[in-house]
């Protein structure tokens, strides 16, 4: 490749292209030093007689294009003196430069063929002769290139955005300041329009639910940003870097356009996988590439998603490669805003006077704690933001702004708050999909009520255009949101959470002295958190359901999950354990951290007494420590609000004291063995959908002594295997008999079934739980 300091092809295109030709020989060099600073590395001295061999030659070939003379004549006629004596000085300084800059001059693409014919030789400096020139032929090709430049013109700004698509994105520039942007080196000059780019952008009102972190966004960087005289002249450094962090969908990419938009400046836009690279040296190279190319055109942004990939951690960095990405952004990111500098007057060097301008550097991850701690500073990213999963007064505004250009239902039934109370976890990406989906329900129903009715149809009657007439009153109706939130799937709800169980209060039968205290401590606070918090009511979040085995502890915690409509975690408690150290740990932190961003959200762990064991016994360190930070997590720093924790045992007396006390699973709920009338209301709800003969009454049935200490579990299993007796009685009637009889479950099939269950709790165990109830 040719060094394009060496090339005086290169330097004669760089002066023809910006008219450097018209201004003073001084003039002339300082901008070619300004504008490439590789000139600054060749001695004053040797740059100086390049350029003014140069100048000459042009001068030289213009006079000759003006004489008008057709034939062959040899240029170096043409040529002054002055520039002969130059050619004898370069001929004694360095003869074997001719065959360096001949093949290089043959290795430059962008170099015409018209251009190489006239100085790739006179232009080195380095001979003496001066090839022939053809006259006609350089004016043919004169002439074809003045066809073609106006469709160079129009195309120019369609080979910027393509070039640009490789490695950033321009969203904008500020009228005020920049009326051209110009590309590196390769000579790709286009104008870009801000309106155009900017109206097509999201903005600060296309973002819902953030309006304090908005505020502070136009306080800490739009306000500089447009009026940089004023921290300029308080000597306030802006900042220097935004580290927008939060899950998945939750809009840190378009607040980081929208940033841009507003700001109107050049947004360079990079994943960070685009700029990692097999050669060594090359990544770092891009890096250095994209934030010189952010200087040039600054104030601008450089927005990188994914940050996490480059800026890991150094010290669980396996490769060299990596640590030095990392050390080269850390560099950059310093270097990223510069005041304005003076030139040395003294060194006697040439400089530009002007130091690389602000660039603001927005970094994108949903792994904030997997960034290496050093970009996680002041001067680098000074300010963190996290971008959480929105609340419901946050849900409700986001929903406003994504149905802002939708055609809804005119009415006082269509409520957007309703809609956000029933989509807990939902982000913004969520929300998104909730709309869109929202209005294909709509589109499906409108177009079903346009199909034909007869059972013969066209199989092209959806072909049929709409008329105006026909869209009139065609709108998006709440019902079709309700129904879309049933189809939707928020993201963060697509890993850990257990689906709302189909489980009522009247499956469990009985219990309503359980109920009304759920009712008033989970359901009713979430269902109505405002009453809550305007009297200040704190009441208790955990609770502890104990009793005899089979009496509908797990029942009752899926029916007031059913109940409140909250999401769902249901734990058995042995899952949790693992034999490597560290990781049932971390799987409570995991439980807890899914929960609270789901809010409100149920935790239900069955069998909680295999987790929280006493402490102090031989052999129970693995145990220990998940109790240890089970207890943190349900009494830690970080408050769990809107996180209910319900425990169900039927061994209390094993549980540590710890965990048993107010402000964890405080709350203890006795479930005991069911009555006389209770037993009857458990059997009609497990007999809702069987046949149970009309003379059968099960109120009547579990008064005898025979049902006595049957549990909820016990009863489920008499009903089922008196259904089983008459399904086998019905078998052996078929057989002998071609009469069809309707199946039923009478007195006969309920009295031979409680006969074969034994209870499942004993006198014993009955008086045991009674006595932990008084204690």
């Amino acid at each position: 490749m040719t060094n394009p300091c060496k090339s005086p092809v290169i330097l004669r295109q760089r002066i023809a292209k910006f008219n450097f030709s018209k201004l003073g020989f001084d003039e002339i060099v300082e901008r070619l030093q300004t504008k490439f600073p590789e000139y600054k590395e060749i001695e004053a001295g040797e740059f100086t007689e390049r350029v003014q061999g140069v100048l000459e030659l042009q001068q030289a070939l213009r006079n000759f294009s003006a004489s008008g003379n057709n034939d062959g004549v040899d240029v170096d006629n043409e040529i002054s003196p002055a520039s002969k004596k130059l050619e004898k000085k370069k001929k004694k300084r360095k003869r074997m430069k001719v065959k360096d800059s001949s093949s290089g001059s043959s290795a430059n693409e962008n170099v015409t063929e018209e251009e190489e014919g006239l100085t790739s030789e006179d232009a080195t400096h380095d001979r003496k002769v001066v090839p022939v020139v053809d006259l006609m032929k350089h004016t043919l090709r004169a002439s074809q290139a003045g066809a073609n430049s106006g469709l160079k013109i129009e195309n120019m700004e369609i080979e910027v955005e393509t070039k640009s698509k490789k490695t950033t994105q321009m969203m904008g520039l500020s009228n005020a300041k920049r009326g051209k942007l110009r590309g590196d080196s390769k000579g790709v000059v286009g104008d870009v329009e801000s309106d155009q780019v900017v109206k097509d952008g999201p903005k600060f009102k296309d973002i819902g639910g953030i309006e304090g972190i908005l505020d502070e966004l136009i306080n800490d960087i739009l306000f500089p940003l447009c009026h940089p005289e004023l921290p300029m002249y308080l000597g306030v450094k802006p900042l220097s870097g935004i580290l927008l962090h939060g899950p998945p969908g939750c809009g840190k990419t378009k607040l980081a356009h929208a940033i841009a938009n507003e700001a109107g400046i050049p947004f360079y836009k990079i994943s960070a996988t685009e700029v990692v690279s097999g050669v060594s040296g090359a990544s770092e190279e891009n890096i250095r590439d994209l934030f010189s190319k952010a200087n040039k055109t600054s104030p601008s942004i450089i927005f990188i998603d994914e940050i996490d990939a480059i800026a890991s951690k150094r010290e669980n960095l396996q490769r060299e490669m990596e640590k030095r990405i990392v050390t080269q952004l850390l560099t950059c990111m310093d270097e990223s805003y510069e005041v304005p500098g003076t030139t040395d007057a003294d060194s006697g060097s040439t400089t530009s006077g002007k130091k690389p301008g602000y660039v603001l550097v927005i970094g994108a991850t949903n792994r904030p704690d997997a960034v290496d701690p050093a970009l996680r500073r002041p001067g680098r990213f000074d300010r963190e933001i996290a971008l959480g999963v929105p609340d419901e007064n946050a849900r409700t505004e986001i929903l406003s702004v994504l149905s802002r250009n939708l055609r809804l239902e005119m009415g006082c039934n269509f409520d957007l708050a309703k809609i956000a109370k029933a989509t807990p976890g939902f982000v913004g990406a969520d929300l998104s999909a909730l709309v869109n989906k929202a209005g294909n329900l709509a589109m499906k129903r409108i177009v079903d009520s346009r199909k034909p009715d007869n059972e013969v149809t066209d199989g092209d009657w959806w072909r049929q255009p709409w008329e105006a007439k026909d869209m009139e009153g065609l709108s998006i109706s709440m019902g079709d949101f309700e129904d879309a939130v049933k189809m939707i799937q928020p993201s963060s709800r697509r890993e850990g959470f257990s689906a709302i169980p189909n489980v009522t209060w009247e499956d469990v039968g009985g219990l309503d002295l359980l109920r009304k205290e759920f009712d008033r401590y989970i359901i009713s606070r979430i269902k109505h958190p405002e009453d809550f918090e305007e009297f200040g009511i704190d009441l208790e979040q955990g609770f502890l359901l104990y009793g005899p085995p089979g009496c509908g502890k797990t029942l009752i915690a899926k029916a007031i999950a059913n109940e409140s409509g909250a999401n769902f975690i249901y734990i058995k408690g042995p899952e949790l354990l693992n034999k490597y150290v560290g990781e049932g740990e971390l799987a409570v932190r995991t439980i807890f951290s899914r929960a609270r961003t789901c809010s409100p959200c149920i935790l239900f762990f069955d069998e909680v007494d295999a987790l929280t064991t006493r402490r102090g016994k031989d052999g129970g360190w693995v145990v220990e420590r998940l109790l240890t930070q089970l207890l943190i997590e349900l009494d830690g720093g970080d408050k769990r609000r809107g996180v209910f924790v319900i425990g169900a045992t039927n061994r209390p007396e094993v549980m540590d004291e710890a965990i048993k006390r107010p402000g964890r699973l405080g709350k203890h709920m006795y479930v005991p063995l069911p009555g006389p009338r209770e037993r009857g209301l458990i059997l009609k709800a497990i007999a809702r959908n069987k046949p149970i003969s009309e003379d059968v009454d099960l109120v009547a049935i579990v008064q005898e002594e025979a049902y006595e200490n049957l549990s909820g579990a016990d009863l489920a299993a008499v009903i089922n295997l008196a259904a089983m007796i008459a399904l086998e009685e019905k078998w052996m009637a078929d057989e002998g008999s071609s009469e069809m009889k309707k199946p039923m479950i009478n007195k006969t099939h309920f009295d031979r079934a409680v006969a074969e269950i034994a209870p499942s709790v004993s006198d014993k165990q009955r008086r045991y739980y009674e006595k932990l109830q008084g204690v």
